[in-house]
């Protein structure tokens, strides 16, 4: 990493991860394999911070805890890419080890639960495919009654104006919305 920790893939240790590593690979990842329009690539950086923000929207009383754990429900992606589903599905439970082994560093690094609960993470899945709706219809080409039948139309109230950012503005978004976050973790 830039931070000059590296990384073991097969036991990632949660001394070895850095928020700064993770917004600078998040920010570079590009949803969608990059396939979408607009002068820059839609990241996973900016994916992440509004999936966060939904999830305030759908759930106002979420705690700092939640809030840092639906900021980070993609951070495993820093170091490992943004595959489509399809994909991820070929490579079945390996891929997937992989995946939730590094989720549990990054979140045991931040004091969060080494395993999302499921009423949480369902709310992040809810949130995700908002985004993942609006992604698909003003990014990815994607009709509104496809995208209806892929992620499901969104709630009302929910609909977002998506505006991809330069590399180094997706950054400072996530590390920006990390640090509020933060701030509310520490002890008064």
């Amino acid at each position: 990493m830039l931070s000059g920790r590296r990384l073991d893939l097969a036991d990632p240790s949660p001394m070895d991860v850095e928020i700064e590593d993770i917004a600078h690979g998040l920010a570079r990842v590009a949803r969608w394999n990059g396939q979408t329009r607009g002068e820059h690539a839609f990241s996973v950086a900016e994916h992440s911070v509004l999936v966060e923000d939904i999830c305030r929207r759908l759930q106002p009383d979420l705690t700092p805890q939640q809030r840092l754990t639906a900021l980070l429900h993609d951070s495993p992606e820093y170091v490992i890419g943004d595959m489509i589903s399809p994909f991820k599905a070929l490579l079945g439970e390996s891929y997937k080890t992989i995946e939730a082994r590094l989720q549990e560093a990054i979140h045991i690094r931040f004091g969060l639960r080494p395993v999302t609960p499921q009423k949480l993470k369902r709310l992040i899945k809810k949130a995700d495919l908002i985004c993942a709706w609006a992604e698909a219809i003003q990014l990815a080409g994607f009709s509104e009654d496809e995208a209806n039948r892929l992620f499901g139309k969104p709630p009302e109230g929910t609909k977002l104006k998506l505006s991809p950012k330069a590399v180094p503005d997706a950054q400072a978004a996530f590390m920006k919305r990390y640090a509020q976050i933060n701030k509310l973790l520490e002890p008064s």
